[in-house]
């Protein structure tokens, strides 16, 4: 069958859950993936077929796709940062919003970073995308990450390897931590921040797939990761230390009070790319 030919199926059988575009990006990760070339390799070539077997893999992929499975989760990769990862149901999709949230700890501290190397610690790592990027970009920092879960560890170590990093990765539970037991420079999470309430607002292909744990917290006591977090980078950052979070959109105010009761200073609140409250930086002294 012609994969062009194809691709007409491929929008006409999604064209009811998706739009147009969505499913077009769907396509090309796809071909990418399957068939290792790019948009450009088919527009040049659309005689291009595929055999039996691969059929039956990108059917498999639209069965997939119609009871919502993210198609990173399908293809088992994604992209962050520029770099290649490596996702399943036990990490969360990396997303656009904490390519901003390095991008604004790599801007803060590229120069700093190149006077004295920097002691680097992400609190709930899932896939290992935030360390991993900014020990990818900061190679002389030393970087540590921590998660709960035995298996979001298991991908993080795998996309470590993958893109050719050292960063010492450790299970513990960051709620049931009293002290971090050594010192950093700079502390970063996107900890669980989306309440119960605001679950009609999920789509599917979140709310049946990427792991809660790592999503949602009680709606009567949202910032709990925050408040916890906060007073550990109080014990554990070094003088003039800098902590860095993604922040629900909707407690950008609440988040920024809490931080400035708890003691810190220059905590300042920046929006992602759609205007929304996405990130704090703040240090304390």
């Amino acid at each position: 069958m012609l994969l062009k030919n194809y691709k007409t199926t491929f929008l006409q059988e999604l064209s009811s859950l998706y739009d147009e575009k969505e499913i077009d990006s769907f396509f090309y990760l796809v071909l990418e993936s399957f068939h290792h070339i790019k948009r450009i390799d088919l527009a040049l070539n659309p005689q291009m077929e595929m055999d039996d077997t691969q059929l039956l893999r990108w059917e498999s992929v639209l069965a997939e796709l119609k009871k919502y499975k993210p198609i990173q989760y399908i293809l088992g990769t994604t992209e962050f940062y520029g770099l290649p990862f490596l996702v399943n149901e036990n990490v969360l999709i990396p997303r656009p919003e904490t390519e901003e949230l390095v991008e604004l700890i790599l801007s803060d501290n590229q120069l700093r970073a190149a006077v004295n190397p920097l002691r680097i610690l992400d609190i709930g790592t899932g896939s290992g995308c935030i360390p991993i990027a900014l020990k990818k970009n900061l190679p002389n920092a030393e970087v540590y990450a921590i998660d709960v879960s035995e298996k979001a560890l298991a991908t993080a170590q795998k996309n470590a390897e993958l893109n050719d990093v050292k960063v010492t990765f450790m299970l513990q539970n960051i709620l049931e931590t009293e002290d971090l037991d050594q010192s950093f420079d700079i502390i970063v999470s996107n900890p669980p921040y989306v309440r119960n309430l605001e679950k009609a607002e999920i789509n599917p292909n979140v709310l049946d797939y990427e792991p809660h744990l790592a999503l949602f917290v009680e709606d009567d006591d949202a910032l709990l990761f925050y408040r916890k977090i906060a007073r550990l980078a109080k014990k554990n950052l070094n003088p003039n230390g800098q902590l860095y979070f993604e922040i629900n959109q909707y407690l950008g105010k609440e988040t920024v009070e809490l931080l400035q009761d708890l003691g810190f200073k220059t905590v300042e609140l920046h929006q992602d790319i759609y205007g929304n409250d996405r990130m704090i930086s703040c240090t304390y002294s």
